[in-house]
């Protein structure tokens, strides 16, 4: 008896062990930002947050290796990591800069590959030439106040100075952006701050070295824990493509030129089925990603209608054109901005512009394009398309004239009025039947006529006294 109760109390031991084990075991969620920081990594990142409270995630963790990206999308995502319920670590595997750098110091924790790197914050342009100071003091800010998120150490008073020891020092991530920041022995002027592990680790600005995840981890102080890691879907991926600001500006290209050949040949549907599948490809993905509203798609439709109608059925240009380009443009532009409806509330200026410079430069481009291809395609000797629009030159030398000549020929000729002319009306010469206009103005059916005049296609007759 005492043998089977020793057994029961081993039993019940184990299985609290166990569960013991059990509940000291962590879930950890992997995010792997390896590539530029776009629309489509904002997207990734928000479904990733969500997807780590689904599984109950006690750690999120970015594995980093980037060379910057879009300010505005990095600006959505060290917001969300602020606002993250559980720890953020991230683990930079050789590179965090520029929008990476601004990410990293949202995180709580920052632990670098010896080799590696962080800072260069300089916001740039296409070329990686530094955009204007508006733009520099944005990003100054912005790195400035992510730095004080983390909150201070120590806050010291001595003989009437204020001396702040904080977590991460604002100065140090500001000094990331601007050359002309000194912060003695730390940055020169004339030179952007850039961190290896080793300066990071005495600034602040890193936890600690680590070649692999799991050691990162163990800093942390998670030796047991099960991994989940973020995988975006295909469908997620091609979103994630079409979003990206470059294909966004081809597919506006796109829509200009489809429209463009279908107007100049009329009837061929290929060139429109062209620029109405850009316009799906190109408001699709921003509707999923929940920037195009339903009323900027419709005002982009309506756009197009106003044009067609100024094309097709006002004739001249007027206002119905003018409004349908500035509905086009409107249209857009919007769909590129995350505002709701008119409220602009936390847009910023710099994602307005670069949506206006994604829009002016599609649309330049592709009608410029348009010409181009054009000429190459339609008219050009070996073009693609050369035999869906007609292109030979009937010479006046060769006999090929606008008008029929035989009418020229019915000068003087008699006849008579098949019908009343006032003044238009049927004339009757030599049993074929012509249009003609009565030079007097009113002539009776079957009164005699003589042929007076011949004007381009157009008879002339007068009563015939003989």
């Amino acid at each position: 008896m005492k043998l089977k109760n020793f057994w029961i109390l081993l039993f019940v031991l184990a299985a609290l062990g166990a569960f013991a084990q059990e509940a000291n075991k962590k879930n950890v969620f992997l995010l792997n930002i390896k590539s530029e920081i776009t629309p489509a990594t904002r997207r990734q990142v928000s479904q990733a947050f969500a997807e780590a409270d689904s599984v109950k995630a006690d750690v999120f963790l970015i594995h980093m290796n980037t060379y910057g990206g879009t300010v505005v999308d990095a600006d959505s995502i060290r917001t969300r990591i602020l606002q993250s319920n559980i720890p953020v670590y991230v683990f930079i595997d050789n590179n965090a800069a520029s929008a990476g750098a601004l990410i990293s110091i949202a995180c709580d924790g920052i632990y670098m590959r010896p080799g590696g790197s962080i800072g260069a914050a300089t916001v740039v342009n296409q070329t990686g030439a530094a955009m204007p100071d508006k733009y520099q003091s944005y990003m100054r800010s912005t790195m400035r106040a992510t730095a004080e998120a983390h909150g201070k150490d120590t806050t010291i008073t001595a003989a009437g100075d204020t001396i702040i020891d904080w977590f991460r020092d604002p100065k140090i991530a500001e000094a990331m952006v601007d050359e002309r920041i000194f912060i003695e022995g730390v940055s020169d002027t004339g030179q952007v701050l850039t961190f290896t592990p080793s300066e990071a680790m005495e600034n602040g600005f890193c936890e600690g070295t680590a070649e692999t995840i799991d050691e990162v981890l163990q800093q942390v102080g998670i030796a047991d824990y099960e991994l989940f890691e973020y995988e975006p879907t295909f469908i997620e991926k091609i979103i994630g493509f079409l979003v990206h600001p470059m294909v966004s500006g081809l597919l506006i290209m796109a829509i200009v030129g489809g429209i463009y050949f279908e107007m100049q040949s009329p009837g061929i549907g290929f060139p429109l089925g062209i620029a109405i599948l850009a316009a799906l490809l190109y408001f699709m993905p921003l509707y999923l990603e929940g920037l195009a509203e339903h009323w900027e798609i419709a005002l982009f439709i309506v756009g197009l209608i106003l044009i067609a109608v100024e094309i097709f059925v006002i004739p001249g240009f007027g206002v119905a054109g003018a409004l349908g380009i500035v509905f086009v443009f409107v249209g857009l532009v919007l769909s590129l901005i995350d505002n709701v409806n008119f409220d602009f509330e936390g847009v910023q200026m710099e994602g307005v512009g670069k949506a206006i410079a994604t829009v002016v430069i599609g649309i330049f481009s592709g009608f410029v394009l348009a010409l181009y291809l054009g000429k190459r395609m339609f008219t050009a000797e070996h073009g693609w398309f050369k035999n869906f629009a007609l292109n030979t030159v009937q010479h006046v030398n060769d006999g090929f004239v606008s008008v029929n000549t035989t009418l020229f020929e019915l000068k003087g000729k008699k006849g008579i009025a098949q019908t009343v002319l006032r003044p238009g009306g049927k004339i009757n010469i030599e049993g074929e039947v012509y249009d003609a206009i009565a030079v007097t103005g009113f002539i009776d059916k079957d009164e005699k006529i003589i042929v007076t005049k011949v004007e381009a296609t157009q008879l002339y007759v007068e009563l015939d006294e003989e």
